[in-house]
């Protein structure tokens, strides 16, 4: 069975369920104002989930213990019941403290 479009310049084949969905998803990304603490802590979960993958790791244990305290940190941070879409703001939250760590690596 053929997939109903509405053609509105994306193209043919492409669906309006598709279309719409990319827009809503895409609006909310461009959350940037992230808390301070907020942006340290999944800073601090890169750092240890880098440190537990690396071979042969020092004291597994702690390493585990943390990344689990700082999962439960950014999960229920006060920050996530201000934004329109939590799991984009997650997202973009990763993504955000991947490049900051990016740049200070350089």
């Amino acid at each position: 069975m053929p997939c109903a479009t509405l053609d509105h310049g994306a193209g043919p084949g492409v669906s309006e369920v598709t279309r719409n969905s990319n827009k809503r998803s895409n609006a909310a990304m461009d959350v940037t104002d992230f808390p301070d603490d907020l942006v340290q802590t999944q800073a601090a979960w890169n750092a240890t989930y880098q440190a537990l993958a690396a071979p042969r790791p020092r004291d597994t244990t702690a390493l585990r213990r943390r990344l689990l305290l700082l999962s439960v940190r950014l999960w229920w941070h006060p920050y996530w019941e201000t934004v329109p879409s939590a799991p984009a703001a997650r997202s973009e939250l990763r993504h955000l403290a991947r490049a900051h760590g990016a740049v200070r690596a350089a």
